[in-house]
């Protein structure tokens, strides 16, 4: 095989495939290019690409690959794992996001308006607006740089075929779980707290005033009062993306650690 290819023999081709499989699970899975809004020619245009650049820089770190097919579908599943769990970090963040979006379209009365979501299925008009919005700090702040530079250093932190699944990995991926939810009440909390001072006072007043019709107002109050909050938070809601997206490199770092 020659020309255009990176490969001139069979072991070259197969080392090209796992260089494909392990960008392949890390495009699959990280925001903005493994997302179900991308058509799927665009993402293998996009993995084909990325693969063809990066496997002459990585080419030295691929032992020889083994002659059968068995063991080497297990590598390539092995390195599709990689890939995928390095993009699960990105994904976290993203899914606090969501929540974040859930809870404030809840508490504002939104559950009605929900749109159809590729990605979630019917999710909260906020929640989309709120992803949209953290997929513009994604790429803002270079974030996916990030990824594609620790694609590159895994190869000489995680040796090829060297994934397993190791008591330190799946606790470190636990409480990177757990700290979706935490990060989702922190970009919550600012509309959260206004509008739970909106219905104390609402609560107020319809004790002091039975004659009103308390349940018609606050419709209206907690939709505007919603987005109000939603305009004066957006410097805190970007610094704690921000912070969040800043804690990427040492979360991948450690991650390296626990697959190797």
């Amino acid at each position: 095989m020659s020309g255009i290819l990176p490969f001139a023999t069979i072991n070259d081709f197969a080392c090209f495939t796992l260089v494909l499989a392990r960008i392949a699970g890390l495009f699959a899975a990280i925001p903005l290019f493994g997302g179900k809004r991308v058509p799927q020619t665009v993402k293998i245009a996009a993995i084909l690409a990325m693969t063809l650049v990066l496997f002459p820089i990585v080419r030295d770190y691929i032992p020889r690959v083994p002659a059968d097919a068995i063991s080497l579908a297990i590598l390539i599943i092995r390195e599709t794992l990689i890939g995928l769990t390095l993009a699960l970090l990105s994904q976290l963040i993203f899914g606090a996001v969501e929540f974040c979006g859930q809870l404030v379209g809840m508490q504002m009365g939104l559950s009605m308006a929900s749109l159809f979501d590729p990605e979630a299925g019917q999710t909260q008009v906020i929640a989309v607006f709120q992803n949209l919005l953290a997929l513009l700090f994604f790429m803002t702040l270079g974030v996916h740089h990030v990824f594609i530079r620790a694609i590159v250093e895994s190869y000489s932190l995680i040796p090829v075929g060297a994934w397993h699944m190791s008591g330190g990995l799946i606790h470190f991926l636990v409480a990177a779980t757990a700290g979706l939810f935490v990060l989702g009440l922190k970009l919550a909390a600012p509309v959260m707290v206004s509008l739970l001072a909106a219905g104390v006072v609402l609560g107020i007043m319809a004790r002091s005033f039975p004659q009103m019709n308390i349940f018609m107002i606050s419709f209206p109050l907690n939709i505007g009062l919603g987005l109000v909050a939603l305009g004066f938070s957006i410097l805190a809601f970007s610094q704690t993306l921000t912070d969040a997206f800043g804690a990427l490199p040492m979360q991948i770092r450690m991650l390296f650690k626990l697959m190797a």
